[in-house]
C-alpha cells in the first residue's frame, strides 16, 4: 500500500508513542464518511420539528459526531476511551430528547449497560498498559511478541476484558437486550444516528484484533477469533428471529442492526481478507439502509390511522361486505368499499413512502439487485473458499437471515400499505423526505459504482490483514521542528551564497 494511504497527524507535536496521534487510513476514512452521511441525514430530518422538542439538541448532536470522528481517527487506547465517553454522553441526551416515560425507561437500561461497559474499558486498558507499558495501538502491536510467557495470561485477560466492553457496544448476544427498546424509543433523528453507534464497537474490534493478534503474533495469534465467530453467529440468529417476530417497525429496525453487527463480527473472526472485504461493503450498505429505515419509521406511523373495517356496522354487528351480496357492475374492478380501483390517483406522499420502504426492505434483506445483495454475494463466495463448519453455518445463516428479514418487512409493509379503507394522506415536508432519498440514493450508488466500491473494500481488507503497514506508518511519524524565532535566526550563520 502506498504511503499516501496513511495520514498521520500529531496534534501536540509530541513524538510517538508519547503524544496524541490521529491516523486516517482507508478504514478510518470509510467510517468517517459513513458517520458524516448518517449525521447529515439525521440533522436535515431534525430541522423539520425535532430540533424544537428540547434544549441543546444541536450541541448534543455535534458532540455525538465529534465522538464518532474521534473514535474512528484516534490511534491510542486512552483517547479511544475519551471519544467513547463523549459520544456516549451525547447519546444519553439524544435518547431522552423529546421526553416521555418510554424514553426514560429505555434510557435507564441504555445508560446502565454503557456505564458498565465503560468500567470494563478502563480495567482492560489498565491491564494492557501494565503489561506493555504503552497505550499507542501501533506500539502495543509491536511490543506484543516480546511479552514474556509469564505475562501472556495477563495480556489475554486484559484483551478479553477490553473486548467485552467493545462487544457490549457492538450488540453481541447476550449483551444486546437493551438495543431494540432503546432504539425504538428514541426520536427519529437520534435513532438514525444510533444506527452507526453499534458499528463503533465493531470498528474497535476490527482495528485492534487485526492489529494486535494477526497470524504472526506468536502464541497470541488469532486470540479470541473462535469466540468472535460463534458469538457473531449467535447474534445473527438472534437478530434474524427478532426481525421475524417483531410487530412494530421500530423494533424490527433495531433487530436489523443486531443482525448486521452479528454478520460483521462473525466475518471478522475468520481472518480471511476476501471475507473481510465483503463485510466492509456490507457495513456501508447496512448502515445507510438502517439509518433510512429509522427515519421512515416515524413517517409510516404518521400515515396510519385507526379505521373501522367495512365488515362492521355502526351498531357493532358483523356482516359480510357488500360486494358479497351484490355483483359489481360489468367491467369495473372494485375494492372492499365498492370504490373503483382503475383510475384512482395514488397520492405522492404514499408513493414516496412505499417506494422508500421497498428499497429499504430489499437492501436490508439482501435481495437482488441492490447493494445488500452485492455484499452478501461477496461474503457467500468467500465463505465457499473457507469451507470450515463455522463457514458453512454462517453461509446458511446469511441466507436464513435474508428470508427472515424479507418476511418481517413484508408483513409490516402489508399492514402499512395494503390495508383496506380510505386513509388520510400524511403531510410530508421536503426536509423530511430529502435525507431518506439521499441515503437510499447512496445505496443505489454502491450498486452503480460497485467495482470501485468493492476494490476499495478489498484494499482496505488487505491493509487490515497486513498490520505492519499501519505500525510502520504510525511509528515513523516525526514531530515538526520548532520554528526559529527572528531574534534567534539573526545569530544563525547562513550558508554561503544565501543573502539575508
Amino acid at each position: 500500500m502506498p504511503a499516501a494511504a496513511f495520514g498521520v497527524y500529531l496534534p501536540g507535536n509530541w513524538p510517538v508513542p508519547f503524544g496524541i496521534v490521529l491516523v486516517a487510513d482507508r478504514l478510518s476514512a470509510l467510517m468517517a464518511v459513513l458517520a458524516g452521511s448518517v449525521g447529515l441525514a439525521g440533522l436535515l430530518y431534525a430541522l423539520a420539528r425535532w430540533q424544537h422538542a428540547g434544549v441543546y439538541f444541536h450541541a448534543l448532536f455535534q458532540l455525538q459526531l465529534m465522538g464518532l470522528y474521534g473514535a474512528f481517527l484516534t490511534a491510542d487506547l486512552f483517547n479511544l476511551f475519551v471519544f467513547f465517553e463523549v459520544l456516549l454522553a451525547a447519546s444519553y441526551g439524544l435518547l431522552l430528547h423529546g421526553g416521555g416515560s418510554a424514553r426514560v425507561r429505555a434510557g435507564l437500561h441504555y445508560i446502565a449497560i454503557n456505564l458498565m461497559a465503560s468500567l470494563l474499558f478502563l480495567i482492560g486498558v489498565a491491564v494492557l498498559y501494565g503489561v506493555t507499558g504503552t497505550l499507542n495501538m501501533a506500539d502495543i502491536a509491536q511490543k506484543l511478541p516480546a511479552v514474556p510467557a509469564s505475562d501472556r495470561g495477563l495480556l489475554h485477560a486484559g484483551a478479553a476484558i477490553l473486548a467485552i466492553a467493545f462487544l457490549a457496544k457492538a450488540a453481541l448476544w447476550p449483551l444486546n437486550f437493551w438495543l431494540p427498546g432503546a432504539y425504538a424509543a428514541a426520536s427519529a433523528p437520534a435513532a438514525a444516528v444510533f444506527a452507526i453507534l453499534t458499528k463503533v464497537g465493531v470498528y474497535a474490534i476490527l482495528r485492534l484484533w487485526t492489529l494486535c493478534f494477526p497470524a504472526g503474533a506468536g502464541d497470541s495469534a488469532h486470540f479470541g477469533g473462535t469466540a468472535l465467530v460463534w458469538g457473531g453467529l449467535a447474534t445473527l440468529a438472534f437478530g434474524s428471529v427478532g426481525m421475524l417476530a417483531s410487530q412494530q417497525l421500530a423494533r424490527l429496525a433495531g433487530y436489523s442492526v443486531i443482525a448486521s453487527s452479528g454478520t460483521l463480527l462473525a466475518a471478522i473472526g475468520f481472518d480471511a481478507p476476501a471475507l473481510s472485504s465483503g463485510a466492509l461493503f456490507y457495513l456501508a450498505s447496512s448502515t445507510l439502509a438502517g439509518c433510512a429505515l429509522f427515519l421512515l419509521v416515524e413517517l409510516l406511523e404518521r400515515a396510519r390511522e385507526v379505521e373501522v373495517g367495512p365488515q362492521q356496522t355502526d351498531d357493532g354487528q358483523d356482516r359480510l361486505p357488500a360486494f358479497f351480496d351484490a355483483a359489481p357492475p360489468p367491467g369495473v374492478n372494485l375494492d372492499d368499499n365498492e370504490d373503483a380501483l382503475i383510475g384512482r390517483a395514488l397520492p405522492g406522499a404514499l408513493a414516496f413512502l412505499g417506494l422508500a420502504f421497498l428499497v429499504c426492505a430489499i437492501v436490508v434483506a439482501g435481495l437482488p439487485p441492490l447493494s445488500g445483495f452485492v455484499a452478501k454475494l461477496s461474503m457467500l463466495t468467500a465463505l465457499l473458499e473457507v469451507g470450515t463448519p463455522a463457514a458453512w453455518t454462517l453461509f446458511g445463516l446469511l441466507l436464513a437471515s435474508g428470508l427472515c428479514a424479507a418476511t418481517g418487512l413484508l408483513r409490516v409493509g402489508m399492514r402499512h400499505f395494503w390495508t383496506a379503507g380510505d386513509r388520510a394522506v400524511p403531510r410530508l415536508r421536503v426536509i423530511e423526505t430529502l435525507p431518506i432519498g439521499l441515503l437510499l440514493g447512496a445505496t443505489l450508488l454502491l450498486v452503480l459504482r460497485g467495482d470501485p466500491a468493492l476494490a476499495y473494500a478489498r484494499q482496505t481488507a488487505d491493509a487490515l490483514h497486513s498490520p505492519e503497514r499501519y505500525i510502520a506508518a504510525v511509528l515513523s511519524a516525526r514531530p515538526r521542528p520548532a520554528p526559529v524565532a527572528e531574534a534567534d535566526a539573526a545569530d544563525v550563520p547562513m550558508p554561503h551564497g544565501v543573502l539575508r
